[in-house]
């Protein structure tokens, strides 16, 4: 294959994870694959895809970025895809109605490489071919980056959209720097705490009767959960938010109203 040089040794440097969420065709995730794999990137991690793994279309469509397409990991949802890294970027090119910091590739980018050259992990979702991320999804990132496409025919492909962020990471790298110090803060909580904490709270928040009406609450849900990702809390105040959510179930248990069991409760230390 032209271009490709098989005595270069692949390095597999600190990268974002790509993350592509429910992909129906095999061949989607190979041209994904041969994308990051022309700019350095091998984390590859796929949602439950439509026609299972391994899928013969998908090593075929790679073009030989084999190293990639070995790597590959697959999860049944986005939460458990997600759950090692502490920080999450959701590509789409439609408007949400979710409070998000919003970013261009180049600054998503950069914003990614400093946190990377940091020692934490990084990642970037991509939605279905036919209708991209769902709400819910792009609720448990910290941000968006979307694409300056002509708005009247915006859509890209997977493997266009994983190409082009894939180019601009690259472009971005050696520009990264860490500060020679920081303020102070505690590194981000890796994603598992934090949808473990979600699941504490919606529990607490459905025993206490928050949620008046069952239609308006997966909108709540997520508006909630929009709240705390962007917050990019530390495994500490994870802890201390878990330990006020278990002292509103006491209380309901003063009550008489004893809360269900929680597989994970938190507390402060």
């Amino acid at each position: 294959m032209a271009g490709t040089d098989k005595s270069q040794e692949i390095i597999y440097r600190p990268s974002p994870a790509i993350i592509l969420c429910e992909p129906q065709l095999g061949e989607n995730i190979g041209t994904a694959a041969r994308a990051m794999a022309n700019f350095g990137l091998w984390d590859l991690r796929v949602v439950n895809p439509r026609d299972g793994w391994p899928n013969e279309r998908a090593v075929a469509a790679a073009s030989r970025a084999d190293h990639v397409i070995e790597k590959v990991r697959i999860f049944a949802t986005v939460q458990e895809a997600i759950a090692d890294l502490s920080m999450v970027f959701a590509t789409t090119a439609r408007q949400r109605d979710l409070q998000k910091p919003v970013y261009g590739p180049e600054e998503g980018s950069q914003r990614i490489v400093s946190h990377i050259a940091g020692g934490a992990g990084a990642g970037l979702l991509f939605g279905r071919e036919r209708w991209g991320l769902l709400n819910e999804e792009i609720a448990l990132a910290d941000a968006i980056v979307t694409f300056p496409v002509e708005s009247a025919f915006a859509s890209l492909n997977i493997a266009q959209a994983v190409l082009l962020m894939s180019y601009e990471w690259r472009r971005q790298v050696d520009k990264g720097e860490v500060l020679p110090f920081d303020g102070g803060l505690d590194a981000p909580a890796p994603r598992e705490e934090l949808h473990n904490m979600f699941g504490h709270l919606e529990e607490t928040l459905d025993r206490s009767g928050f949620f008046k009406t069952e239609d308006k609450r997966p909108n709540m849900v997520n508006n909630l959960r929009a709240i705390f990702a962007r917050a990019s809390l530390s495994s500490q105040e994870i802890r201390t938010i878990r330990g006020v959510i278990s002292s509103i179930d006491r209380m309901h248990l003063r009550h008489g109203r004893p809360p269900k069991d929680s597989a994970d409760e938190g507390g402060e230390e």
